[in-house]
């Protein structure tokens, strides 16, 4: 796979309370990807970038929700989203340590 592409498809690690209960329970990791990421992208990406193994990886397609702003409606933008499940004693931690 084209190492360029492997760079740009990972978006943002998404880092709320149920990404973390989630990773602790089952040791995975949530990510938001590009619209158009298939698994072996997301794998090969996850193992560049962090040097750890990949076991499973499962996409959703998170449809934008409908907002009002004031008197006009809009839409948030749909998003990707990628649930990877790391191999036993693998771990990412996205939280730096304060000095």
């Amino acid at each position: 796979m084209n190492q360029e592409r492997l760079l740009k498809v990972l978006l943002t690690p998404i880092v709320s309370e149920k990404s973390t209960q989630i990773g602790e329970k089952n040791n995975q990791v949530a990510f938001r990807v590009m619209p158009d990421a298939t698994k072996p992208e997301v794998k090969a990406a996850v193992e560049l970038l962090f040097k750890v193994q990949v076991t499973a990886v499962n996409l959703i397609n998170a449809k934008g929700k409908a907002k009002r702003y004031g008197r006009t409606s809009g839409r948030r933008r749909d998003t990707r989203k990628a649930y990877v499940c790391l191999a036993k004693g693998q771990e990412i931690n996205f939280g730096g340590e304060a000095v």
